[in-house]
């Protein structure tokens, strides 16, 4: 069928997809750029070591055992789980099953799927329109988005989401080509991913399913109450695939089970409706340190993806890619219903402006990596919008559109790249320069010779381009470590003020936040893992129990402990079932790597989860369960979450003798009680 508008040259394809006999050039193109996705992706991975220690303790955990695997626990005798659906620490977990233990064993399954991201992104725009072209361009804009290099190097679960929200995107499109046998079973397969992504990440991959109902409701080719019935099969895919998770471990006894991080009842459902699900658009997430309106995250509004350091994350080509669909749409509107081209529009479109308004107006926890969701949309509109422009160069709408695209892409480019004036500072003028030109060229393309039309569009692409790929390769070349990672360079906000920076080594400073802020609950000034009111029990007045060269860690970032540490916590390791016990995830975590034993995380992630009660660790001390206490670490209660891990933290004080080893506070949990004397 020809995907072609009356105004515009008509594109030869199959039911397979795009005829091959004019682009012998294809394959050779999209093989080079998958291997440089893949070096990009791959090179010096290991630098970022453990990166987000709070998840790759819990692929330790997998790794060692099959019941943490399941569950997602934080450590392999399966105390308490991570705040997230497992799906996303499966793959990470095989591979260390089978290479080992080690940075690159984590990370290297995260770059893999960029790389199939990319590739499916590519087929997925090449065959809505046709084009090769369009397709290769949409995969180069996904592969050189800040945020996309980012997050397919480092191990938090947007990685695997984007991949099976893209996938599903293919899908979705496959189900409404016109002649495809059995779109069903295409829609039932979408359906099924974004379960599957539902499992990776919870509530945020429904934010893509608005965009696909209206797609098949609107252009598939089957009568009206058919393609009803085809999305209940859908929804019902959906709900098999990513309910059976649910259903199990809420039918799976409390007490033989980990308990759910992140809740405080112990109820995955708790946590997939409430701290990652409503909490979340409202700001009311109990036991988080954050929320409030906005308050802690950065301000909310309709420029938040612009604003400070998340425009540079993936707002580069944003502005021109809401252009290209206002201009798409205009260019389709005689098309058929059933038309790919606007297929695709109104998908990416949709999937954009749901996810964009969604991420611009939430009140409660939000991080400039979350934007790695809007990178597919961007990629497939430019590519999309840029592909009807040059069919339809000789209409005046399409030609001024495709110019004004190109001159938003380079004043966007010219005003991220000023905020961060040591980073290149030679490149921003080049881009306003070469973007205006290339502009200007395209407005008056339908007069210009072939080779001069197809310089102008190479210099537009190499213009709107050269920010975000800049980002992304200082992005690829820099070590992210901790819980709020970002792409590029430090940035100076509009005002500003500095934000976004980082300390030595390319690693985010301690106590970084959005803005320079604190969440609400953390008090200016306070280090990542105070305790509230000062100091943590046993730490020497230490807030935070930071200090000497134990590397505590904290709230957001994972501990470091040094070899004399670690070879304590070892002693007699087999005897217990954890070495130690820490209050909060990353404090644990870093022990637990480097031991390569369990390590309870008391309260989970905030240290603000129940989990486990005074009672319950005192039974656990009791039993010889637990050996060794680290003083510090964590959070404890917050925006009403439970006081658990606080009162464990002062009985341990009150109760044992301290041992300070590399400047850590240790307690030995199988020792007398005494009164608390500190060495």
């Amino acid at each position: 069928m020809s995907t072609a508008t009356a105004a515009e040259p008509t594109t030869v394809t199959t039911a397979a997809g795009p005829a091959p006999t004019a682009e012998r050039w294809y394959r050779p193109a999209l093989a080079a750029l998958l291997a440089a996705t893949a070096v990009l992706y791959l090179w010096g991975l290991g630098s970022s070591g453990w990166a987000n220690s709070f998840y790759s303790a819990a692929v330790q955990a997998g790794s060692e055992s099959w019941k943490a695997f399941f569950f997602g626990s934080s450590d392999a005798a399966s105390s308490i789980t991570v705040d997230k659906t497992p799906l996303s620490l499966w793959p990470m977990a095989l591979s260390v099953r089978v290479f080992g233990l080690s940075s690159w064993s984590i990370l290297v399954p995260q770059a893999i799927e960029g790389v199939l991201a990319v590739w499916l992104l590519v087929a997925t725009v090449r065959r809505s329109t046709g084009s090769a072209a369009a397709g290769l361009l949409a995969g180069l804009v996904l592969a050189t988005t800040p945020v996309a290099a980012l997050m397919f190097r480092f191990n938090n679960p947007d990685a695997l989401l984007v991949l099976l929200l893209v996938a599903a995107a293919y899908a979705v499109l496959r189900a409404v080509e016109d002649g495809v046998r059995h779109p069903v079973r295409w829609l039932a397969l979408a359906g099924a991913l974004v379960g599957l992504a539902f499992l990776t990440k919870m509530l945020q991959a429904f934010l893509v399913l608005p965009a696909f109902v209206l797609v098949y409701l609107v252009a598939a080719a089957a009568p009206l109450l058919r393609r009803v019935g085809h999305l209940l099969v859908a929804l019902g895919a959906v709900v098999v695939a990513g309910g059976w998770w649910v259903a199990v471990v809420s039918l799976w006894p409390a007490s033989s089970r980990p308990y759910i991080g992140g809740s405080q009842g112990n109820s995955i459902l708790e946590l997939t409706l409430g701290y990652n699900g409503l909490g979340r658009l409202t700001g009311e997430e109990t036991g988080s340190v954050g929320g409030g309106g906005g308050r802690g995250w950065g301000e909310t509004g309709l420029t938040r993806l612009l604003d400070g350091e998340v425009g540079g994350q993936v707002a580069w080509l944003l502005p021109s890619a809401l252009l290209l669909l206002l201009a798409g749409l205009w260019a389709t509107r005689h098309a058929p219903r059933t038309d790919r081209v606007r297929a695709g529009l109104v998908l990416w479109g949709g999937w954009l402006l749901v996810t964009g308004l969604t991420f611009s107006l939430m009140a409660g926890i939000f991080h400039a990596y979350y934007t790695v969701a809007l990178a597919p949309a961007v990629a497939a509109l430019v590519a999309i919008g840029a592909h009807l422009t040059w069919r339809q160069r000789r209409s005046p709408v399409m030609a001024a559109a495709g110019a004004l695209a190109v001159a938003l892409a380079a004043v966007t480019g010219f005003l991220l790249l000023g905020r961060s004036p040591d980073f290149v500072p030679w490149l921003r003028w080049p881009v306003l320069v070469l973007g205006l030109l290339a502009a200007v060229a395209l407005a008056g393309l339908r007069w210009l010779p072939g080779r001069l039309a197809f310089a102008a569009a190479a210099v537009a692409v190499v213009a709107g381009l050269a920010g975000p790929a800049a980002y992304a390769v200082r992005t690829a070349g820099t070590a992210h470590t901790g819980s709020l990672p970002t792409a590029g360079p430090a940035i100076t906000s509009d005002d500003g003020r500095a934000g976004g920076g980082r300390g030595p080594g390319g690693r985010p400073g301690r106590g970084t936040f959005p803005g320079g802020t604190p969440p609400q609950g953390i008090p200016p000034g306070a280090p990542q893992g105070g305790f509230p009111g000062g100091a943590a029990p046993g730490t020497g007045g230490r807030p935070g129990g930071t200090g000497g060269t134990g590397g505590m860690g904290g709230l957001l970032q994972g501990s470091e402990p040094t070899a004399e540490v670690t070879a304590f916590l070892l002693q007699d390791a087999d005897s217990y079932t954890w070495v130690a016990a820490a209050v909060g995830s990353n404090a644990a975590a870093g022990y637990q790597l480097a031991t390569e034993e369990p390590v309870m995380a008391i309260g989970g992630f905030n240290g603000s989860d129940p989990s486990p009660t005074l009672a319950g660790f005192q039974q656990l001390v009791a039993d010889g369960e637990v050996h060794w206490f680290i003083g510090g670490g964590g959070f404890g209660r917050s925006m009403g979450g439970s006081e658990a891990a606080s009162e464990i933290a002062a009985w341990v004080a009150e109760t044992f003798e301290a041992t300070t080893v590399d400047g850590v506070t240790l307690y030995d949990l199988t020792a007398d009680g005494t009164a608390g004397a500190e060495a």
